[in-house]
């Protein structure tokens, strides 16, 4: 393997791991994100921490300030509007194709991260779950066996994730894909298109809600920590 390689195998790395930090939460909005910091807790040069945080860039989930840091990205009511209106395009076509077009291997897949979802919902593991709902459309994209499909959804894959992440109501979630990967199984095309389309509407339902509590949330906590100060 040349140097250039293990460059590469390392800024992958380091983008992987702050992708899943961002997505997870670990790494609020407006964090900031600092080379040399991150090149000490990887025990690797800036170069490729620089370059991870262009991969993440182009996701949409950091910006960049030359020569000093990253910040977390901030993701507005109006972006997550765009995504939605893109979602409800591509999404209700992929699931179709799911269903018209799956293969027994790829659907014992996606029934795999299903299970992975339900458990870890019912278990109370808001980050194993998120991941697993997330892994569940990346999967039925690959169901459709459709590359120009997939590469325009790998293009929204990290703001969709994020999106999954704000919902509180993890069960509801995976009841409602359990209920599309019924109709996918059943090769129910005109089902799935209309599952998903509700499914989108649900999500962006179920994220305002967790946005406005959250921000509730917020206010409570600076009223307290300024009535503190005065006492």
């Amino acid at each position: 393997m040349t140097s250039a390689d293990e460059g590469v195998l390392e800024s992958t790395r380091v983008a992987d791991w702050l992708r899943d930090a961002i997505l997870d939460g670990v790494r609020a909005p407006g964090s900031r994100l600092i080379e040399r910091d991150l090149a000490a807790d990887f025990g690797v040069s800036r170069v490729p921490v620089r370059d991870a945080l262009k991969i993440l860039e182009v996701e949409g989930l950091v910006t960049l300030r030359p020569r000093t840091w990253a910040i977390v990205r901030e993701f507005t009511a109006a972006d997550m509007t765009d995504l939605d209106e893109v979602r409800s395009v591509l999404e209700p076509l992929a699931f179709r194709l799911a269903a018209e077009r799956h293969r027994r291997d790829g659907l014992d897949e996606l029934r795999r991260t299903l299970d992975e979802e339900t458990i870890s919902a019912t278990a109370g593991d808001p980050i194993a779950s998120r991941r697993a709902a997330a892994d569940f459309h990346e999967q039925v994209t690959v169901l459709t066996e459709n590359r120009l499909l997939g590469d325009l959804m790998q293009g929204m894959r990290s703001k969709l994730r994020w999106g999954l992440s704000q919902h509180d109501d993890l069960a509801h979630v995976a009841a409602q894909h359990q209920a599309l990967f019924q109709a996918i199984s059943e090769r129910d095309g005109d089902r799935a298109e209309e599952l998903a389309l509700s499914h989108i509407d649900s999500s962006r339902r179920e994220r305002e809600a967790h946005m406005r509590a959250a921000k509730t949330a917020a206010s409570s906590s600076a009223v307290h920590e300024g009535s503190s100060r005065r006492l």
